[in-house]
């Protein structure tokens, strides 16, 4: 006797689709970085939480602080003293401030060109802490004395034998020391990993 197939055909239209290579691939499996979402909300967001601290703190020193008087906090150690700084971060290239502030409107204008395309969380919160500190002191040479292009950074955090600081000149460098090593461990700004690419490509020569 015959056996009949109780199968059913599939209907066209109807064909289950087949997994993608991202729904096969295991757990723990990074994800491509087309597959991850952009940064630049999160980089914004970094730049103005620390754009919003260094002016007011900027602020409450100029009202309540006068040049010459520092307000000891640990002894000769750690101390608030209000200094105007016409040079760059930490008292640097003091008699070159219009060319620092053309070079401050270029780091923002190229912080955020790249962070249009980011997807690294890691690469959006250090370009996010470079660009709320360039933003800080760019606001100061642009709107504080003597005038435009020429103003003074208004610093105030002074540590040891460290040239005095702001907010601003913090978020900056910890901002750069963080991008550095990012570089240096191979996290790339697209979310992927330089080493991991390379041992991927290394597995496939050896399957072929």
């Amino acid at each position: 006797m015959s056996r009949v197939s109780t199968d059913r055909p599939r209907e066209s239209g109807t064909d289950e689709p087949d997994e993608s290579p991202a729904d096969s691939a295991p757990l723990g499996t990074p994800k491509p970085a087309a597959a991850q979402p952009l940064r630049l909300r999160t980089l914004l967001i970094v730049a103005a939480v620390l754009l919003g601290l260094d002016l007011l703190t900027k602020t409450l020193v100029v009202a309540k602080m006068t040049p010459g008087h520092p307000i000891y906090l640990i002894g000769d150690w750690l101390r608030l003293t209000l200094v105007r700084n016409p040079g760059a971060a930490f008292s640097m290239a003091t008699g070159m401030t219009w060319l620092l502030t053309l070079v401050a409107a270029a780091v923002v204008i190229g912080v955020i060109r790249i962070g249009r395309t980011m997807r690294s969380l890691p690469w959006a919160i250090g370009l996010g802490m470079v660009l709320g500190g360039a933003l800080g002191n760019l606001i100061d040479r642009l709107f504080r004395a003597p005038g435009p292009l020429q103003g003074h950074v208004v610093d105030f955090v002074a540590v040891g034998w460290w040239p005095v600081f702001n907010v601003a000149d913090s978020a900056i460098v910890c901002g750069a020391v963080l991008l550095v090593a990012l570089t240096v461990f191979g996290f790339e700004p697209d979310g992927t990993r330089a080493h991991r690419h390379e041992e991927d490509e290394s597995a496939e020569e050896k399957t072929v």
